[in-house]
């Protein structure tokens, strides 16, 4: 256990045994949330007619649901009991998720397992699968998601200045906020040699984070509060090559003792899902300073961090109405403000700054025309398109059946979410990024 700083309200070198309170049993679960599942391959293709097994995961021998997918790879929103949405509404000791455990097979493909995947109550959860395909000897592909962190007991944050020098030879090595389009986790605390490097998109990261340290069933504007903190936090660890100088081949660690929690093929909430959509471009910044701020935070219950914000008090006052800016100079003070990156890197063009609809015409109406085509590729649902600049009734219907798919407000206007949705799903099927796991 590392040692704490003096500033927490925890002793030195105390121990963080795993919570208690047992999860409950399935028939003492009185709520309900839904989980959806998609199967896709390693070369982001959806993979239609895979067999998905559903069980509880404290009774794995009881299938609850055996379903397939469809040709986008998805299953129907399973319909699942949850505990009370009060659990998570405030610190308890009582579990405020169920767990599933979910075995998919599909001919060609190794068979894989997922154990712990988290059902909130009134909330949807989106559990995506990487199949690998078959090969003799090719051991099944069990992955196991740990506990949250609100729920079980992490070490916190070791406190580090929020400003970086910028004095020192070596320490700045961009001239710019970028937004990258890969962030490089070490599974692990940063000295652990044996942990393994992930290559994760940057929106799919910080999607991770935001599931693994807040709960889905909080107001948006605490969402985006806590999600902007987690932004800022990892674009400076971006800005400054912060482990990169300390000549490790990693962008961010998994550690929540050094950085954020980050768990290999966790649940997925859809409200933090589209909150990130929403605000995945900013970070917060201080008059004069350049890089983004790093933003560190705490829970709030088991451990305070004056100066920091706390997310379960961020919770109380999204509850209050207090805006997502007002939680953030609540905690940070008001000379903190909401800045935009000035470059998204891995992205065929940015939002063009305004929705497209019927009557739209031009170069930005041909590049989601040509965008959806490729996708339809892969997503034979979304109809082709003639690619000819003109936002007519058929582009407005591959629209809507695009923004169905991938669980978007079905409104046949490309704006700022659908556009990146598009932009995100195009660059997944055309390519995969050497070396990305």
């Amino acid at each position: 256990m590392e040692t704490m700083n003096d500033e927490w309200n925890i002793p030195k070198n105390q121990s963080f045994p795993a919570a208690q309170t047992p999860n409950a049993g399935l028939d003492d679960l009185p709520d309900r949330g839904t989980l959806q599942v998609m199967a896709l391959s390693e070369n982001n293709v959806p993979i239609d007619g895979a067999t998905v097994e559903l069980s509880f995961t404290g009774d794995p021998d009881r299938i609850l649901e055996e379903v397939r997918t469809d040709q986008n790879g998805q299953t129907e929103a399973l319909l699942l009991a949850a505990p009370p949405v009060e659990y998570s509404l405030q610190p308890s000791e009582q579990q405020p998720y169920a767990e599933y455990s979910i075995r998919i097979t599909a001919p060609g493909f190794e068979p894989v397992t997922v154990s712990g995947s988290e059902v909130f109550s009134g909330q949807r959860s989106l559990q995506s699968i990487k199949m690998h395909p078959a090969s003799p000897g090719e051991q099944p592909d069990i992955i196991s998601i740990p506990e949250h962190t609100l729920y079980a007991y992490y070490p916190p944050k070791i406190a580090e200045a929020e400003i970086k020098p910028v004095n020192v030879s070596g320490e700045i090595v961009l001239d710019q906020v970028v937004v990258p389009e890969t962030i490089v986790v070490h599974d692990g605390t940063p000295q652990d040699s044996t942990a393994r490097d992930y290559y994760v998109q940057y929106k799919d990261y910080i999607k991770n984070v935001a599931c693994s340290e807040i709960y889905s069933t909080w107001p948006y504007e605490t969402l985006v509060a806590n999600i902007l903190a987690i932004q800022s936090f990892t674009l400076n660890r971006v800005y400054t090559e912060w482990y990169r100088n300390k000549r490790y081949d990693f962008t961010i660690s998994s550690s929540t003792a050094y950085d954020q929690k980050w768990v290999y093929g966790r649940t997925i909430f859809e409200s933090i899902d589209a909150a990130v959509d929403d605000v995945f471009l900013h970070y917060l910044s201080r008059p004069n300073v350049k890089q983004p701020i790093l933003t560190q935070y705490c829970d709030g219950s088991r451990v305070t961090c004056p100066q920091w914000l706390s997310q379960w008090g961020s919770a109380s006052l999204g509850e209050q109405g207090y805006t997502a800016a007002e939680i953030i100079r609540y905690y940070y003070g008001s000379d903190m403000y909401i800045n935009a990156a000035e470059q998204v890197t891995g992205i065929p063009a940015s939002y063009p700054g305004y929705p497209l609809s019927i009557g739209s015409v031009g170069a930005d109406v041909l590049k989601i025309q040509e965008q959806l085509n490729t996708i339809s590729n892969n997503y034979p649902l979304i109809p082709k398109l003639v690619p000819d600049g003109v936002f007519g009734e058929a582009t407005q219907a591959a629209v809507k059946v695009f923004q169905s798919v991938f669980g978007l407000t079905q409104d046949g206007i490309v704006g700022s979410r659908t556009w990146y949705k598009i932009s995100d799903i195009y660059v997944a099927v055309t390519r995969i990024a050497e070396g990305v796991n």
